[in-house]
């Protein structure tokens, strides 16, 4: 919306800074922000006034959650929702179709995550959401249709292509399978993030570092003069995802203020599957499905830790890990709650370097 005030500038002046994307990260930035501190409270006393017992905590989870985490309220996720869409609506380009395909998966997958969690709260039960089935079948859904909205939008040299990093001058056509794939890769990151979002302030602060490179990518990738210092692809009119980004990073510190040791709110699904379903959709606008896995490998390694502590349970009766996702192995373990966070938040970083390196690596 802010965009269109450039409108009034004769090429200087105060209202040409609106043009750039780096002055609209900025504001979007701030914007959702100011928002989660205005609006954090207030949710939070709602949420507590409606859930009278709070998300409902694993009876076969760690002992301390029992003890430390009943009566937290959950779906502290629409706290974030909020400060992103009203941040993007007000910064970003009106004629960007990739900026409100990526708004509408995290809005989409964020209802869905909504609906799981109001099952869940009403009825006092972490296990009354809605059915795996159920839950995967919408999320394929949307992310069926983002995915071809995208490829529509995409150049033809780029529709239904995978790029491979480092490998600068490889785009394998996958042809329509190229839809499945990009699917499975938004709705795989939804419920890897889902998976993470399991200790106070764990999920949230890999979901911003993954942003902020996704964003970095999206800006690089999206000026001609940048890919071709770089030698990757360029794919237009990605650079305005930097702007979703921002204001992502900036509704997630606001959030954070809230989610830190001890909680007072927790995202839930509501917010959860909609960060993990964003982070899917951006990777998959900017062509950097396969880099998504580097920079968000953590979330990948707590979904596969879930995978293979149930396939070799099942195959016989044993466990790999004292429980999964992985960090509660670690809890299992001795390690303090505030250990393993930090600790899984450097490892984020870690990756998310090494996923910009792709950029150059060439």
């Amino acid at each position: 919306m802010f965009y269109l005030l450039s409108e009034l500038s004769d090429g200087g002046g105060v209202f040409n800074l609106f043009r750039y994307i780096t002055f609209r990260s900025g504001g979007a930035f701030f914007t959702a922000l100011i928002f989660g501190f205005l609006f954090g409270r207030p949710l939070i006393n709602l949420l507590r006034r409606k859930q009278a017992n709070g998300q409902p905590i694993r009876e076969d989870g760690p002992e301390s959650h029992i003890l430390e985490k009943a009566g937290t309220p959950t779906m502290g996720g629409v706290l974030i929702l909020g400060a992103v869409t009203i941040s993007t609506i007000l910064w970003a380009r009106p004629d960007s179709v990739f900026v409100w395909v990526v708004l509408a998966v995290t809005l989409a997958f964020g209802l869905i995550g909504f609906l799981d969690d109001y099952n869940k709260v009403t009825k006092n039960d972490n296990y009354s959401g809605l059915s795996g089935r159920m839950r995967l079948l919408l999320e394929t859904i949307v992310a069926l249709v983002a995915v071809w909205v995208i490829s529509t939008a995409h150049s033809d040299d780029l529709s239904f292509r995978l790029a491979l990093p480092v490998f600068k001058d490889v785009l394998i056509n996958l042809g329509w399978f190229f839809l499945p794939f990009a699917a499975f890769v938004i709705v795989g990151a939804a419920n890897s993030v889902n998976l993470t979002d399991g200790l106070d302030g764990l999920a949230i602060m890999p979901v911003m570092i993954a942003a902020a490179t996704l964003g970095v990518i999206a800006y690089a990738v999206g000026r001609v003069d940048f890919t071709e210092y770089l030698d990757v692809h360029y794919v237009p009119g990605t650079g305005e995802i930097l702007i979703f980004c921002s204001a992502l990073i900036g509704g997630g510190l606001g959030f954070l203020w809230y989610n830190a040791p001890p909680a007072a709110v927790f995202m839930g699904d509501t917010g959860s599957l909609a960060l993990g379903g964003a982070l899917g959709a951006i990777a998959v606008a900017t062509k950097h499905e396969i880099v998504l896995g580097i920079v968000g490998g953590l979330f990948v390694v707590e979904a596969l830790s879930v995978i293979i502590q149930v396939l070799y349970f099942k195959s016989t009766g044993k466990r790999v890990f004292l429980m999964a996702p992985i960090h509660h192995h670690f809890e299992k373990r001795g390690w303090a709650e505030s250990q393993i966070v930090i600790r899984f938040w450097i490892i984020s970083l870690i990756l998310a370097l090494i996923g910009v390196a792709t950029l150059k690596l060439r």
